[in-house]
């Protein structure tokens, strides 16, 4: 089942279960509560298990987690430079990025081989910082640079997967 189905199933699920609690609690009685109380628990389990399988399995660029800086050290441990996505909250073609481009699956292999990869929001203190020492005038803008934070490629606006991974091999050809 694709990654998205999957969700909403989960999220139905959980609400069907969310809405039986709140009936049982209205119309069912103390004692029978107790009796299924154990039948509550191992669903609620189980959401947990899939919500979080979910995420260990799910496809896609696996962002640094941590801030430009210790991307910077990481990039010089690895050898990898730095595809960085400067986005915004409010930003619909970030969000576009972020729902389909970022998630795909050759576009994970291709940038979680070759790169160190980091989402900046620009509207932060880092952010405001990254904008003004890159130049950037528009989200999303998408950059790579070395472990020394030189610039060694930038383009700006929403990729498909295909043209986001010729976007990268500018710079790593793989």
């Amino acid at each position: 089942m694709p990654l998205s189905k999957c969700s909403d199933f989960w999220i139905t699920l959980s609400f069907a279960v969310a809405a039986l609690l709140v009936n049982l609690f209205i119309f069912v009685d103390m004692n029978t509560l107790r009796k299924l109380s154990k039948a509550i628990c191992l669903v609620a389990i189980l959401s947990c298990v899939a919500f979080s399988s979910e995420e260990r399995d799910a496809k896609g660029i696996q962002f640094f987690k941590g801030n430009f800086k210790e991307a910077l050290e990481e990039s010089r441990k690895s050898g990898k430079p730095i595809f960085i996505d400067v986005y915004a909250d409010w930003c619909g073609p970030c969000k576009q990025l972020k729902r389909s481009t970022f998630k795909d699956a050759s576009v994970g292999d291709y940038f979680n081989k070759n790169f160190i990869c980091i989402g900046i929001d620009g509207e932060t203190d880092e952010g405001k910082g990254i904008r003004k020492f890159y130049d950037i005038n528009s989200y999303p803008t998408l950059l790579i640079t070395n472990s020394n934070g030189k610039l060694l490629t930038r383009a700006e606006g929403f990729m498909k997967p295909y043209i986001l991974i010729n976007f990268g091999r500018r710079i790593v050809p793989n």
